[in-house]
């Protein structure tokens, strides 16, 4: 049977013209090009090249094999290739959850390109905000908000040093202004997000380096982080938001960071998934896609 290295040999002899050329540039030796060519011409019944004691030349029965030969590895390069692709391409069925506000108004338009990228991968998406137990419900993966919940989960970083940031419209300022120091946010409606069914009675601050507790207060609540950010953004109350999810709103002004000096609770973007295994080439490709969005919208 032929070898593939013989032939490839026999090509690279023919266009360097010379045996020892052909054997450096495929790192072997002069004499195994020798014997690859000599075993093609046993095999064929033909001699390929002429050969002097200082030149190398192909035959004329060399000059019309050679061109076949060429066709036919060419040929062979290209189902490699082909069969290469098709081992790299993205396929099958991905499970992602993502957090309600961040994902439908952030990360969906970067989905939707994802996968017109990847046509053959099927995206499900579950928008929530619960942290759901990964180990038993049906997800590849998930984005989320914190640290992981389990250790056995494998979590990827996105955006580390996201945060907290306390916002409110410009017509809710307007009307109520400010709270100068963070016991005055009890004066003012406070837009709480629910997880897991708790109303938080608090929110936490660093001022001039000291971490507070700051008890807050309000008639409006919601398991839905999009819901806070509507009513924010109707200007009836203060919110306090990962800055992740108001990047837009503070850019065009819809909303106004509030003290800013007060240094809201860490809150890093993480893409988790159950397991080593589960670190498919899908999930890496999604969360480099992730990545790049980020990083080109300076949101990292």
């Amino acid at each position: 049977m032929t070898r593939l290295t013989d032939l490839e040999l026999l090509l690279r002899t023919a266009d360097l013209g010379s045996l020892t050329a052909a054997a450096r540039s495929l790192d072997c030796s002069p004499a195994a090009a020798s014997a690859a060519v000599k075993r093609l011409e046993a095999q064929w019944g033909v001699t390929v090249f002429v050969r002097s004691t200082r030149s190398l030349r192909l035959s004329a029965e060399g000059e019309r094999l050679l061109p076949h030969v060429r066709e036919a590895m060419q040929a062979i390069g290209q189902a490699r290739t082909a069969v290469v692709s098709a081992r790299q391409a993205l396929q099958g069925e991905l499970q992602v959850a993502l957090p309600s506000d961040l994902g439908r108004h952030v990360l969906l338009p970067w989905l939707e390109a994802f996968q017109q990228r990847h046509p053959q991968l099927a995206l499900r998406l579950h928008l929530s905000d619960r942290n759901t137990d990964l180990m038993r419900a049906p997800l590849d993966l998930a984005i989320r908000y914190g640290q992981p919940p389990s250790s056995t989960q494998v979590a990827l970083p996105l955006v580390p040093g996201n945060a907290r940031v306390l916002v409110a419209a410009p017509a809710y300022v307007a009307r109520h202004g400010v709270p100068a120091r963070p016991d005055d946010l009890v004066q003012h409606e406070a837009l709480r997000f629910m997880l897991g069914g708790s109303v938080p009675k608090t929110w936490r601050f660093r001022v001039d380096g000291q971490w507070l507790d700051v008890p807050v207060s309000g008639q409006r609540c919601a398991n839905d982080g999009e819901v806070v950010k509507r009513w924010s953004l109707a200007g009836v109350g203060l919110a306090c938001k990962s800055r992740l999810d108001v990047a837009a709103e503070l850019r065009s002004g819809q909303l106004l960071e509030i003290n800013p000096h007060w240094e809201g609770e860490p809150a890093p973007l993480y893409l988790l998934v159950p397991g080593r295994r589960q670190l498919t080439p899908a999930a890496k490709a999604l969360r480099d896609w992730l990545q790049q969005k980020l990083q080109a919208g300076g949101l990292v």
